[in-house]
């Protein structure tokens, strides 16, 4: 485990030491789970009475909390405490799973590939033909990358994700553990003598952009005629459906368990909370909210927050939940 002295701790993070200067600091850790050595961090006034409690040697605190450290301990007063926590856990990042070798004898990597400098490949890697993997890209084992797919530079696939034929992943993206990237859509109809379905075939594929991070065990499906497409940066949690000739636009933001049915699109910055549903070709405007658990089936407009089943504006939402709660209670 790395260690540092919240001397240097407090440089890189901009802020300012109140209490012991002297400390060494073996690691971050949740405030009440935190023992001696360790930094937590307090960004919210509901949690300042559990720091007295608290194990910690140290915390990182928002600036405007009136808090004390306490003997033998320290507060580092920043700005932000969410923003300077991101900062903190770069600096105790672990070392990735280590190459023993570049390209591992036990992938199979197709003629045609080409592969660029710098790369890694673990075994039980299959790349097809055609494949183009841009520099210093990482696949570790058991990745299918298959045939005139595209990977650009500096992106990390993790175990067991699939990338099928003539989609294009962008450079410096994330895809973790057994994603899947251009499925088939999910497209049937009933056949003329109404004893079956018919599969509609997709002849499009997946296009993500640069800086993309995508969440264990979520699918983007490929498009019927042209691209699903993800925008640069865009954020995908764990259990994520993404439909198939959905569009979604830069830094959008998509919790677990939420999904997107065919040709949803997305503007840029929209956030989708956990477990909520988007119905097929629904328009959600650029900075629109939408609560989790929610259930989207109209569009909606740029910067509007919405919630509920079907989901409305967010303040009819909490007038009307409001409202049945005091007819219950009166009720009673």
């Amino acid at each position: 485990m790395k260690s540092f002295a919240i001397q240097e701790i407090a440089q890189k993070l901009g802020g300012k030491i109140i209490g012991n200067p002297d400390l060494i600091i073996t690691g971050p850790e949740q405030l009440e789970q935190a023992k001696e050595t360790q930094i937590t961090f307090i960004g919210s006034k509901k949690y300042v009475k559990f720091w007295e409690c608290s194990k910690a040697s140290a915390a990182i605190v928002n600036e405007d909390l009136d808090l004390q450290p306490g003997e033998g301990r320290a507060l580092i007063k920043v700005k932000s405490a969410d923003l300077a926590m991101a900062e903190l856990l770069e600096m105790y990042v672990m070392e990735s799973p280590v190459f023993e070798v570049d390209i591992h004898p036990a992938a199979v990597i197709h003629a045609t590939a080409k592969i660029g400098t710098g790369c890694k490949i673990g075994a039980g890697c299959y790349i097809g033909k055609d494949v183009v993997i841009g520099n210093n890209s990482i696949l570790y084992p058991n990745v299918t990358v298959l045939d005139n797919t595209t990977i650009g530079i500096h992106t990390t696939i993790w175990p067991g994700t699939v990338i099928r034929e003539r989609c294009v992943v962008g450079s410096y993206c994330i895809l973790h553990p057994n994603v899947s990237i251009g499925g088939d859509g999910f497209g049937f109809r009933p056949s003329p003598d109404g004893r079956g379905l018919i599969k509609i075939p997709h002849i499009g594929n997946v296009v993500i952009g640069n800086a993309v991070e995508i969440g264990s065990n979520s699918c983007v499906d490929r498009g019927k005629f042209s691209s699903t497409f993800i925008g640069d940066g865009s954020k995908i949690d764990n259990l994520v459906q993404i439909g198939h000739n959905s569009k979604m636009g830069r830094c959008c933001v998509m919790a677990g368990s939420s999904g997107l049915a065919g040709s949803v699109t997305l503007g840029d910055g929209v956030m989708v909370g956990g477990g909520a549903c988007i119905t097929d070709h629904t328009n959600v405007g650029s900075g629109a909210v939408v609560g989790g658990m929610s259930g989207v089936i109209t569009d909606v407009l740029p910067g509007k927050k919405v919630l509920g089943y079907p989901a409305i504006d967010a303040r009819d939402a909490l007038k009307q939940w409001a409202l049945l709660r005091k007819l219950v209670k009166d009720a009673h």
